[in-house]
């Protein structure tokens, strides 16, 4: 049976490194489109419910003149999880089984990279899934590695995330061939969005500043599968720009 998907994109106008940032604009082959419009456009086609859950006017003036489907949560919260678990709560509890929590900053995420973590979620006993993207150590600077802003993860051979990580891991004691860049984007079930949100902030995920620390500390599993495909987060304008290259080459 087919499982019930919905995929929910939180996003904030605020951003201390980019301000504005869902609304600064792409320059794709079929022409100019905000960053949060070119998110939500790339997810809808896996053919799951998408909405943009937002705080924001302007965010949401400009998703409805697109006929987009948009949600307005307007507590304070310390993160976008916690406002989409706020957004599912009152709006679709009990209508599906998996919850996709993308960023609205991941404009070169596929469809097919969704539909990959779906099938691997549902076919896994992990409570949460999410994405991650080899890279050899030959094709990549020292600098990249050790990049604090590009976070790392520590898995199994069958893809279960033991720790992730600002700083480069595991520990390079012998030559390292293979490290694992974290994507942000999570499949939950149902009752562990629940759960994860009303668990307090934990230790590891202050010193880190990573969420998904909160879930491995509370012994929920994070199970991880593979992507090849090329993505770029957009936390400030020079990234922008990096994507803007990307597309101009119709890399993605």
């Amino acid at each position: 049976m087919d499982p019930k998907v919905l995929i929910l994109i939180p996003s904030r106008y605020q951003s201390s490194r980019f301000p504005g940032k869902p609304l600064s604009l792409l320059k794709t082959p079929k022409g100019e489109i905000t960053l949060v419009e070119q998110v939500y456009s790339n997810c809808q086609k896996s053919g799951y419910e998408t909405y943009v859950v937002t705080d924001h006017d302007g965010i949401e003036q400009k998703l409805k003149s697109s006929n987009m489907n948009v949600l307005r949560i307007d507590d304070e919260v310390p993160s976008g999880t916690e406002r989409i678990a706020l957004a599912f709560k009152r709006n679709f509890k009990g209508k599906f089984d998996f919850i996709i929590n993308v960023q609205g900053d991941e404009p070169l995420l596929q469809s097919d990279d969704l539909n990959k973590l779906i099938e691997f979620h549902q076919n896994s006993d992990f409570d949460i899934a999410t994405l991650v993207k080899p890279h050899s150590v030959a094709d990549e600077s020292k600098a990249e590695v050790e990049n604090p802003n590009i976070v790392k993860v520590a898995k199994t051979h069958h893809g279960q995330c033991l720790y992730f990580s600002r700083s480069p891991i595991p520990y390079e004691r012998s030559e390292r061939k293979t490290w694992y860049q974290h994507i942000g984007v999570y499949s939950y079930r149902a009752e562990t969005l629940e759960k994860f949100v009303n668990c307090s902030e934990s230790e590891l995920e202050k010193i880190e500043g990573l969420e998904q620390l909160r879930a491995l500390e509370n012994k929920m599993t994070i199970g991880a599968v593979e992507t090849d495909s090329t993505l770029l987060g957009v936390d400030t304008p020079e990234d922008l720009e990096k994507v803007n290259a990307v597309l101009s080459r119709g890399e993605s």
